[in-house]
């Protein structure tokens, strides 16, 4: 959406849904909850995880309550430093 600002398709607050690709294992799960928990409160049941058939990656989706647009960046900020990340949705 060309001359369009980002900010202004969401209206906040709002419920949001960010959803990680990565290695399977605790460890990148708990990284992905541990970098958007920097930013926001995220409670258990908003967490969901799901392996690959392979059972070699796993997404991890978060649905989570943001305030403004700012929130959503950082998180996804903090989301890119995780060891195993292979894709951000």
């Amino acid at each position: 959406m060309e001359g369009h600002d980002p900010k202004d398709l969401l209206d906040f607050p709002c419920h949001y849904q960010f959803k990680a690709l990565g290695l399977a294992g605790d460890s990148f799960r708990d990284g992905i909850v541990a970098a958007a928990g920097k930013i926001v409160p995220v409670p258990e049941d908003a967490i969901k995880c799901s392996p690959s058939s392979k059972g070699t990656y796993q997404s991890v989706s978060l649905q989570l309550t943001l305030d403004d647009y700012q929130q959503l960046t950082d998180i996804y900020a903090a989301m890119r430093l995780v060891a195993g990340l292979k894709m951000l949705f």
